[in-house]
């Protein structure tokens, strides 16, 4: 639940690039380096080959940019890939190409500049309208970036992306920002992309920002950051088709998982543009202010086919959430989680038809959500304060609500109402403790497709560097 890369040239009269290595000509330090991939590539570069220097102090933006843009015209001959080698890359903002690997290795870590001109103000996302923080419509590129690209791979063995987000925290605490946060990684409009096998710390806020993607993969990547900061969400995918994230790590995060949308009240229906077939398996969450899942509460495309399994949470708010209002239309429907394993809850779950939360005064108050066909199933839970909390939406009320095979044990000081439901509907079935009464017991078990989607079909490549 739900989820990165990059040394002297010589300056004379003209800039000279590098030449770009073969496969048949690797560098010493990274020859014989596995990675599985959405593909391999035929060429590949050292970020020292373009004037890197990973001291930690020195700016390799321009590194960074040089690089992307020479590999770029590897595109149509088999692709090629950039390499991060060991040591503190300090940058900024820079974008990705088509066709493209970003390797991280092993002890290498990319650092966020905290140099405000190192990060371009860009517009708001289309279906947004303005941006989150402050009162501008403007926001700072991500860390790593991209649009309209197709067959993009972030990866490595474990190396680092660092945001050194106090610098960002402490400005949005004071309200110092009229644009919004940067993240650390955001792809828009694009398609085929892979992120994994890194660690990503400290965002200045989300970590993972998929917009209007399709065939998006997130595996084995670990997210941490304070509690005590906002907004740092690990994976918070917005409109797209066929996701799939397998094998995370998220700590101490305000949110986890987050599938959200903010935008103005007239702009909010008028992109059209669904989030549906995603598949988040074998995830670890410890995130005691928020839930390990989130569903909502921005969400006017509509969320549909929602597939969760074999997941950890740990001294966590909540498991899968799922927020929305009047006014936000749309649906979230077609949810199915199963086998998870929880340890020190508030809640287990939690369903808000009237959470209070629209970006401006904009909205129809009568869009009214559709929020149905919600499956929970095989699950266990201990030390316990509440088992849900389950509200709908007055005269549209959450249907088709599915909870079987659950059992919660309480914690040492639990609620005395430990099922608290209005306006829901559906069943229960082998539940502990006994389920309010608008989930009446029928021995059933709930569903879970047995179907892939198709992103769940996909085997990477065995390359190497």
């Amino acid at each position: 639940m739900i989820r990165l890369v990059f040394d002297i040239l010589v300056i004379l009269a003209t800039f000279r690039f590098p030449a770009i290595e073969s496969r048949s000509h690797r560098n010493v330090a990274t020859s014989g380096i596995e990675l599985s991939a959405l593909n391999c590539r035929k060429h590949s570069a050292l970020l020292t080959d373009f004037g890197g220097v990973g001291d930690g102090k020195t700016s390799n933006t321009k590194a960074f940019t040089n690089a992307i843009s020479k590999l770029s015209q590897m595109a149509s001959d088999g692709g090629a890939q950039l390499v991060v080698p060991p040591g503190k890359w300090l940058t900024g903002s820079f974008n990705l190409t088509s066709h493209f690997t970003l390797f991280i290795q092993q002890g290498a870590t990319i650092l966020a500049s905290q140099d405000e001109s190192e990060w371009p103000v860009i517009g708001p996302l289309p279906s947004y309208g303005k941006g989150r923080d402050g009162t501008g419509t403007g926001r700072f590129n991500s860390l790593i970036s991209g649009s309209n690209l197709t067959d993009v791979v972030i990866t490595g063995n474990n190396g680092t992306i660092n945001g050194q987000g106090q610098y960002w925290w402490d400005k949005f605490k004071k309200k110092q920002f009229n644009v919004t946060r940067p993240y650390l990684i955001e792809l828009l409009f694009s398609k085929n992309i892979q992120i994994s096998n890194i660690t990503l710390i400290d965002s200045p806020s989300w970590n993972i920002h998929p917009v209007y993607c399709n065939n998006v993969i997130v595996k084995s990547v670990t997210v941490l950051a304070p509690v005590t900061v906002p907004n740092t969400d690990g994976i918070n995918p917005v409109r797209f088709l066929h996701k799939h994230t397998d094998r995370g790590l998220l700590h101490s995060l305000r949110r986890r998982l987050h599938r959200r949308e903010k935008r103005l009240g007239p702009i909010r229906n008028q992109f059209g543009m669904p989030t549906k077939h995603l598949s988040i398996r074998r995830l670890t969450c410890i995130s005691p202010k928020s839930a390990g899942v989130a569903l909502g509460s921005e969400m006017s495309g509509g969320i549909k086919d929602v597939r969760i399994e074999d997941v950890t949470l740990i001294n966590t708010e909540s498991a899968i959430r799922v927020k929305t209002a009047a006014g936000r239309g749309a649906y979230v429907k077609d949810i199915f989680a199963r086998r998870f394993t929880m340890k020190t809850m508030k809640y287990v779950f939690w369903m808000n038809g009237n959470y209070d939360s629209h970006p401006d005064e904009g909205y129809d108050p009568k869009a009214l959500p559709e929020v149905s066909n919600i499956n929970f199933r095989d699950m266990t839970a201990e030390n316990v304060t509440m088992s849900a909390s389950l509200d709908g939406i007055e005269k549209d009320p959450f249907t088709g609500v599915c909870i079987s095979n659950v059992t919660i044990d309480l914690s040492a000081k639990p609620k005395k109402l430990q099922w608290n439901c209005t306006n829901v509907a559906g069943v229960t079935s082998r539940v502990k403790p006994e389920p309010c009464s608008l989930l009446p017991e029928k021995n059933a078990d709930c569903m879970f497709p047995s179907d892939l989607i198709p992103i769940e079909s996909v085997v990477l490549k065995k390359c190497t560097l």
